[in-house]
């Protein structure tokens, strides 16, 4: 029906009053004076007429989500004499830039080239040629801390990560829970009207929180991230990584050929792909990128183009002894350490010389380095592509580009000798070289869950000495960075050497946009940044202003150290990071060698003048614990795998019975029931169909450390895979009948279980067991095994009924996903733990410390003296 003209004329002419009414209105908004803070000056910046589709406005962000505005339009009885009204469009403030964050895994000081490493890195390069480097910037040490430090800009102990996800405890500063008045720069950007999203590692979900039943409120999209893609835990096959995009689990290198879908490119082609998604539904729309690759942690995982092409460049050939000799030269070339910088001896008591070793490890140590080398390159690679695709959409000079190496030092996880598969490391278990030569020629395919040396980790953190775990030196907490924003920033190439700390990226995110750190987030009253802006580094005025970031404490498993005005003060190292299953340091505050440094005379930590400065050494002390108290450092905790395996609140927490009737994959470890330390029964009622059944019934973990319960050629098994270097089967004789069946595994547990790591003891851990398996109430097979796994199984791996997902425990048997022909009935699974006599009790007050090994200690904390 049409609109009688005259009607037509009236509404033109409403709204053209409408319009020129508020014209006097919009001439008066004013935007926030160029400079000053927003806490200090503010008034909202609009466009487009107010209560138009188009309006936008910015919000003062003190109360995040802003409260509604109020109805700005007429109502009448009807819509024809009525006034619609839209409430503005939040945007950023004018100018504001997007931000693009990369932070790399497990990477040191001296491993990219852009700060004298010799593995190449022209994104990096790229980067810091077109901006600045800075080569004073810390982590804490440890992948989650950093992480959360990272992204809330308040120390990882205030925002619940003083440890990993997998070893948190139940205290405030332990917990891995990122408390509600710590909101993310992902919260705060995406309120002011940032699209925000989450490329690669999530180390920072609980690990009792990653599983379909959520809570979600501490993944991506619960902190203020619109886009995930990437995996959740410490590390992840890039193979055939536990992959999710938002909450929900995908699988995109099914049915590829191994070897040719890596997560490494995979990340940058979904992170260029959501980029440009964005751009042309909303180019005005700035995006905030937090780029998180899971490389270079373990396992070390490059593809066959990389390795060949650093194979190529025999970077190595000569040993780690030369390898850091070399990036000790190149640092000082480059001009990224002073020229006086001294380099400590090589430490032999360690780590032995490279001439020490014997042909065999060389050439293993060497295959070792080389993927890890081409895993870095690979990595910064495909970081050039996504740095090339903000170009491309012509965004880059619009763009701050922050490229942190490193959420830690260089890990040496792998040990002396490195793994073929790093479960074995977190379960105490060293690889011998020969043995590790099997896997020589595959290393770092599928195959393998690869680590390298310790030696190359040193030498990768030059001109710092130790690793990653190791919080009081500056091996394990000194990264390196390069900063660019075009058109910002002119000191092009300069270098600027202000002490910083991770916790400084985000109030320099929110000086960059003009945003301010909000009062309120969801009603509750927000904790203050601790973290302090370095924007005024990007002025070539300011290149030698001194550090406003004045004093900054470390921690990680009861080592420690305090920075403050170019002093530092630290624990002397007492435990090597693979020396991690003996019984802790009880008194982790002061049962310590402390040492005294000046950092302004010594750039590398290496002269240690505690003994003339006594009363300095006592003033930092007391002020380490004044810092410890005020950001939730306390109780200390030295232990370290012993934490692995404590309890904490899952869904399984005090549950000794589970059971299942229908198939389900892709429960997580830390939401599944743990089968280690104790005595299990799983039964299966199951029902065969005519001509016979196989495939999965339940298996938990993989190709790297897991079991299996399943059907192979009809017959029943039951299979241990003991970190991929032995694998126990108990079988039955002959296929299964067509119809009902009543399948059985029973497991005694011979020890004390995780009740010993109440007294410092983890002597109830990985003792021996003897399995039954049953058929219809028979006993088939029973196997003892002298040992068992003691903390983990593979962690990016699941527990899986009706199939099996990622990884088999048995390659030889089946290939996943191996469904399940036969109908389930029901599964059920009943939980024994060992439970502690009183005299049990009384001897472990009276033991010594012991060790995994049940071996006695004669020391509170192994490690080299």
């Amino acid at each position: 029906m049409q609109r009688p003209p005259k009607t037509i004329f009236w509404c033109i002419l409403t709204g053209l009053v409408l319009v020129l009414a508020a014209a006097p209105a919009l001439a008066q908004q004013t935007t926030k004076p160029k400079g000053v803070p927003p806490s200090q000056s503010w008034s909202p910046q609009t466009t487009g007429t107010p209560g138009s589709p188009d309006a936008t406005t910015t919000i003062k962000g003190d109360q995040l989500p802003p409260p509604d505005p109020k109805f700005g339009g007429v109502i009448k009885d009807d819509a024809l004499k009525s006034k619609a009204w839209w409430a503005p469009r939040v945007v950023p403030p004018k100018k504001a830039p997007n931000i693009l964050l990369i932070m790399t895994d497990d990477s040191g000081f001296g491993v990219p080239g852009t700060f004298g490493g010799v593995i190449p890195t022209p994104a990096m390069d790229r980067v810091a040629k077109s901006g600045l480097r800075y080569n004073n910037i810390h982590s804490t040490a440890l992948c989650s801390p950093t992480r959360a430090a990272l992204i809330t800009g308040r120390n990882h102990h205030s925002a619940g990560f003083g440890v990993i996800s997998e070893q948190s405890t139940g205290f405030p500063g332990y917990n891995s829970i990122i408390a509600k008045d710590k909101a993310t720069i992902g919260r705060i950007l995406k309120e002011h009207g940032f699209a925000t999203s989450w490329f690669g590692k999530d180390h920072n979900v609980p690990a009792f929180a990653a599983s379909q039943v959520g809570p979600f409120e501490n993944w991506p999209i619960g902190q203020g991230f619109d886009y995930f893609y990437g995996f959740v835990g410490g590390d992840a096959n890039q193979w055939q990584p536990n992959l999710f995009r938002n909450t929900t689990q995908i699988y995109p290198f099914e049915g590829k050929p191994p070897g040719t879908w890596n997560l490494v490119t995979a990340m940058a082609d979904d992170a260029i792909d959501w980029m440009n998604r964005i751009h042309q539904t909303d180019p005005s729309k700035p995006f905030f990128l937090y780029y998180v690759p899971g490389a270079t942690h373990a396992p070390h995982h490059p593809t066959k183009e990389w390795v060949d092409k650093i194979h190529a460049m025999h970077l190595f050939d000569d040993g780690w002894n030369k390898l850091r000799e070399r990036i000790f030269e190149n640092q000082k070339r480059l001009g990224v350490i002073p020229p006086d910088t001294k380099l400590e001896p090589w430490p032999t008591h360690v780590i032995k010389n490279w001439d020490d070793c014997t042909p065999e490890e060389k050439k293993l140590y060497i295959r070792q380095v080389e993927i890890f080398a081409a895993y870095e390159a690979y990595n910064d690679h495909e970081i050039g592509r996504v740095i090339q695709a903000v170009e491309d959409l012509g965004k880059l000079d619009d763009t701050l580009v922050i490229y942190i190496n490193g959420d830690n030092g260089t890990s040496a996880e792998g040990g002396p000798f490195g793994t073929p598969n790093e479960v074995a490391f977190f379960n105490g278990v060293a690889v011998p070289v020969a043995e590790q030569m099997k896997w020589y020629d595959v290393w770092g395919t599928e195959q393998t869950y690869n680590h390298m040396s310790a030696g190359w980790a040193w030498a990768f953190d030059t001109p710092f000495t130790w690793f990653k775990q190791n919080a009081s030196k500056l091996g394990g907490i000194r990264q390196c960075m390069a900063v660019s924003w075009p058109g910002h920033i002119k000191d092009k190439g300069a270098l600027r050497e202000q002490f910083m700390h991770v916790i400084d990226v985000v109030p320099t995110i929110l000086e960059v946009t003009g945003i301010p750190a909000p009062k309120s987030v969801d009603g509750i009253k927000q904790a203050p940044i601790e973290g302090t802006s370095f924007a005024y580094t990007f002025d070539a005025k300011n290149a030698k202003e001194p550090s406003r970031h004045k004093t900054q404490y470390f921690e990680m498993m009861g080592q420690w150290a305090l920075y403050h005005e170019g002093w530092l003060l630290s624990t002397k190292v007492n435990r090597a990071p693979w020396e991690a299953f003996g019984a802790a340091n009880p008194d982790p505050l002061n049962n310590q060698v402390l040492e005294l440094y000046d950092l302004n005379k010594d750039f590398s930590q290496s002269q240690n003048i505690a003994d003339k400065h006594p009363d300095k050494v006592q003033q930092m002390k007391k002020m380490f614990i004044e810092e410890g108290k005020k950001y939730q450092v306390f109780p200390l905790d030295a232990s370290v795998a012993a934490r692995i395996v404590a309890p904490r609140p899952n869904i399984t927490a005090g549950r000794t019975e589970f059971v299942y009737t229908r198939p389900m994959t892709g429960l997580p470890q830390g939401d599944s029931p743990f089968l280690l330390d104790c005595s299990y029964t799983i039964t299966a009622d199951i029902e065969v169909p005519q001509g016979g059944a196989e495939g999965m019934i339940l298996t938990s973990g993989g190709r790297f450390a897991g079991y299996g319960f399943y059907l192979l050629k009809g017959k029943p098994v039951f299979l241990w895979n003991l970190i991929d270097l032995k694998r126990v089967k108990w079988e039955g004789p002959e296929a299964l009948a067509p119809g009902k069946h009543a399948l059985e595994f029973d497991f005694k547990y011979d020890g004390l279980g995780v009740g010993t790591l109440a007294f410092n003891n983890l002597s109830g851990l990985g003792r021996p067991g003897t399995g039954t398996l049953k058929v219809d109430g028979k006993a088939v097979q029973t196997i003892t095994l002298p040992h068992t796994l003691p903390m983990i199984l593979q962690w990016d791996e699941s527990f899986d009924i009706g199939s099996d997902t990622l990884t088999g425990v048995n390659d030889a048997d089946y290939q996943p996903p191996f469904p399940l022909t036969a109908k389930l009935n029901k599964l059920t699974i009943k939980v024994d733990r060992p439970k502690l006599t009183e005299e049990d009790i009384k001897k472990l007050e009276n033991a010594q410390a012991t060790a995994l090994d049940g071996k006695p200690l004669h020391h509170t904390q192994p490690g080299p003296r």
